[in-house]
């Protein structure tokens, strides 16, 4: 349903648009989670899911200090207020990462520990579920357009050949999305699994 396939209807266009942003969206957030999930080596994005409950706001770990990977295997955390070490620490020892993070007052250390086959086969397992969910996310945006185009052709605002046509496009755009996530899955189950 490209706005080139469909000319001079300014409703399916504002719908394309809209349900390309949409399924773009989950794209972009799967594509965060996967920045985050933990491989064998330490990544700044590791900690991008931890949130720190700063004056009663949750605020994520990289908002709140200078996070960098100066070793493969350590990343540290400079805040730029030093009386949030204690709860920084403590969000990132309550998350399900497996970190026990060290603190010398000033920064903050994490040993990123390697991964032992059981944790890559829980982290996998846990990408699965991820992927799934996001493409649940894609395929309800799909029959949010279908059921737009639906009553488009219902009120006699497109005909029923553009209809069809539309729908076709709006599997097409569907089935693509979903592609591109089942690939960056994939490559991140590949590194995961890398010993």
């Amino acid at each position: 349903m490209a706005p080139a396939n469909m000319g001079g209807i300014p409703a399916l266009k504002d719908l394309y648009n809209d349900l390309k942003r949409r399924m773009d969206q989950s794209v972009t957030d799967f594509q965060a989670n996967l920045a985050s999930t933990r491989t064998g080596r330490a990544s700044v994005h590791m900690l991008d899911q931890i949130k720190v409950d700063y004056y009663g706001t949750h605020t994520p770990v990289n908002q709140m200090a200078q996070v960098s990977t100066p070793e493969p295997q350590t990343i540290l955390i400079s805040p730029w207020d030093p009386t949030t070490i204690k709860e920084i620490e403590k969000a990132i020892q309550a998350s399900d990462l497996g970190f026990n993070p060290i603190s010398d007052g000033k920064v903050i250390r994490v040993p990123v520990p390697p991964m032992t086959e059981e944790r890559r086969r829980d982290v996998v397992k846990h990408l699965n579920k991820v992927l799934e969910e996001h493409r649940t996310a894609v395929r309800n945006v799909r029959r949010d357009g279908n059921e737009a185009l639906k009553k488009l052709a219902k009120e006699k605002k497109i005909s029923e050949d553009e209809e069809k046509r539309a729908l076709e496009e709006v599997q097409k755009m569907t089935d693509d999305e979903i592609r591109k996530m089942e690939e960056m899955s994939k490559r991140k189950e590949a590194e995961v699994m890398q010993v």
